[in-house]
């Protein structure tokens, strides 16, 4: 039987310290049954992230199909999903999944998150802190960010109509025919592409499965401002519901 393609892309930006063990630790037994293709997408890092990646590349330590794409210029979070996405699109991947670099979310997951899609009845596979949302303060999750996610959700729930336990999470996977039917060029580079991407998604009736993922906070550097960010998840969602 032909082996699915599917596309790990990595975001990496000021991430030397973490992004070789996210790597390492994504699970082999996938290599055996997938055709894996890791995509590691170097957004323009003003620390040693560029030569950390290109010495792993160039030794290869295990064996791993993987290709680097360096950006000229800073394209930030939503810029790199466009590449990652238009790539996959491009070379006929059928699923792809995003892993970030700063080893927040657990690679070991990566496999709970292809299995849905492959089983063919879902558009996109999201994991979430959230469904078991004490966990997440377990996982160290500061109580701002615990409860900023709790509202903002509940808010966009709201005026989406829809029940999704954290529109937040940035571990995620998509089924690349669905991906090519929204309009995610058209989206922000910036933190809140994922609000504008599960609109698009919502809108066209997609159908996207939500599973839990452990909480892992540890001493990586947040780029992302709580009070910009929120503001642009909510104005997003509100002028959402006036676009078709």
């Amino acid at each position: 039987m032909k082996k699915k393609r599917i596309l790990i892309f990595i975001p990496a930006y000021n991430v030397e310290a973490k992004i070789i063990s996210v790597i390492k630790r994504i699970p082999k037994n996938i290599f055996k049954y997938y055709y894996i293709k890791i995509l590691i997408i170097e957004d323009h890092s003003t620390d040693n992230t560029l030569k950390v990646i290109k010495k792993f590349v160039q030794n290869k330590p295990i064996k791993i199909n993987t290709y680097l794409i360096v950006n000229k210029k800073n394209l930030k979070y939503g810029g790199v999903q466009k590449i990652a996405f238009k790539y996959a699109i491009k070379n006929n991947f059928e699923y792809v999944v995003m892993l970030h670099g700063d080893g927040q979310y657990s690679p070991e997951c990566i496999s709970s998150l292809i299995k849905p899609l492959i089983a063919g009845k879902y558009d996109a596979v999201f994991g979430s802190r959230m469904m078991r949302s004490f966990d997440a303060l377990k996982g160290g999750m500061p109580i701002y960010k615990y409860l900023g996610n709790i509202i903002l959700t509940s808010i966009q729930n709201l005026i989406l109509s829809s029940n999704i336990s954290e529109f937040h999470s940035g571990y995620r996977s998509y089924k690349v025919s669905s991906l090519k039917k929204v309009k995610f060029k058209d989206n922000t580079n910036y933190f809140h592409f994922d609000t504008e991407i599960i609109i698009q998604f919502l809108k066209r009736k997609f159908i996207i499965k939500e599973i839990p993922i452990p909480t892992r906070y540890g001493d990586e550097v947040s780029h992302l401002k709580s009070i910009p960010y929120g503001f642009n998840i909510i104005l997003s969602t509100i002028l959402s519901k006036f676009k078709k």
